[in-house]
């Protein structure tokens, strides 16, 4: 294999890094050399890829099957409104191209597994995690530990974001900081809590920042720390990270020896194409056909205020998941109750604290406001 060079067109593009001593004309070669993979091109994925591309990492692998929404163009800059609908993977590289068309992108358009990961990430040198759930998130830190290969991880909330690098040269990894996942639904998703547009942003920048000092040797890493960044009060912090103290002193780890069946780990399972339906949940067809025949029954939202001045179904009566327990005089025991949110996972907890009562005839909607919007009255916004 013949050594890289820089052709006179790549040596003007990056002009301004040959002309800083910490990375000239070795360390660009470097960056082109390198490869990294990105789990994921959403909020995280999306600046992390931009300034990867524009700073010429030789390649880039992307991990991803969803597809462009309009609910993902409030952050996920790399897609535009002209890519709703297209599959994520495909306007992620179009966009990358554009950018640096020297960079070699490879498109993995699978969901990333148990079975498949080691096969992916082996091919790369560093992995950027910019995943958004918790099986994935220990997927990616296991896969990396056994692989010996660094973990950039981000993560984002509301207002809050942090960042870290884990496995890498004997530091700690994402268990030293989160031995367990916490309980299924403790930790609600960007689709039900939100996030700031703009939060993403930083976090990726940082993730890329890191991803190219690993590659140049420059620098001191996130290794061993945790940054936390509160958006709304402009504040940075660090935690300091150690290593699982039962972890030996030559760098391997006690705890990770193969990989695992990360929904079970996290006990979220994974939802089969059609669920069996539930006795205790109707769809929002059988909820329009009861309003439609007029049956007597009580329309519960226990959404947040914010959420039902977005969008309702008329009829309703807003009582917040977190009232619920002190404004149970509200719901009579002996009416036929039925429970939505926005998706279906709120309105599911109400429903077993309804049910935890005495309350027996409630039920849940399932697919929540946006099933409702979707499937019978496309008025009502979509968030």
């Amino acid at each position: 294999m013949s050594e890289a060079t820089l052709s006179k067109e790549e040596i003007l593009r990056y002009s301004r890094h040959l002309i800083m001593p910490e990375v000239g004309m070795e360390g660009q070669l470097k960056l082109k050399q390198a490869k990294v993979l990105l789990v994921g091109t959403g909020g995280l994925g999306s600046p992390t890829a931009l300034y990867l591309a524009a700073a010429g990492i030789g390649t880039i692998g992307i991990v991803d099957f969803d597809v462009v929404d309009h609910s993902n163009l409030q952050r996920q800059v790399i897609h535009g409104t002209k890519d709703v609908g297209r599959k994520k993977i495909d306007s992620a590289e179009e966009t990358m191209r554009d950018i640096n068309p020297y960079v070699n992108i490879v498109k993995h358009e699978v969901a990333l597994t148990s079975e498949n990961a080691a096969e992916i990430v082996k091919q790369y040198d560093i992995v950027a995690d910019g995943t958004d759930n918790f099986p994935t998130r220990y997927l990616v830190n296991d896969v990396c530990v056994l692989l010996g290969k660094p973990n950039v991880y981000g993560s984002i909330f509301r207002f809050e974001g942090q960042a870290s690098v884990f496995a890498a040269e004997g530091g700690p990894c994402y268990r030293c900081l989160y031995p367990e996942p916490p309980p299924p639904g403790l930790v609600p998703s960007c689709a039900e809590g939100g996030v700031l547009g703009i939060l993403p942003g930083v976090i990726g920048v940082i993730q890329a920042t890191e991803v190219v000092k690993i590659i140049l040797g420059k620098g001191e890493t996130l290794k061993g720390r945790l940054m936390l960044y509160d958006a709304l009060n402009m504040k940075f912090r660090e935690l300091k990270l150690r290593r699982d103290p039962e972890c030996p002193k030559d760098g391997k780890c006690s705890k990770i020896h193969e990989l695992i069946d990360y929904h079970q780990f996290c006990g979220v399972p994974e939802q089969p194409a059609e669920p069996p339906p539930s006795p205790n949940e109707i769809d929002v067809l059988e909820l329009k056909a009861k309003m439609d025949r007029g049956d007597k029954f009580k329309l519960v939202d226990v959404r947040e205020p914010h959420e039902f001045q977005i969008g309702r179904i008329l009829g309703s009566t807003l009582i917040p998941l977190g009232e619920v327990p002190k404004r149970l005089a509200e719901i009579d025991p002996n009416d036929e109750i039925v429970v939505h949110c926005k998706m279906g996972g709120r309105s599911a907890k109400a429903v077993d604290f309804l049910r935890s009562q005495g309350y027996k005839r409630v039920i849940n909607v399932k697919g929540g406001i946006l099933a409702w919007s979707d499937k019978v009255d496309p008025s009502v916004p979509k968030y």
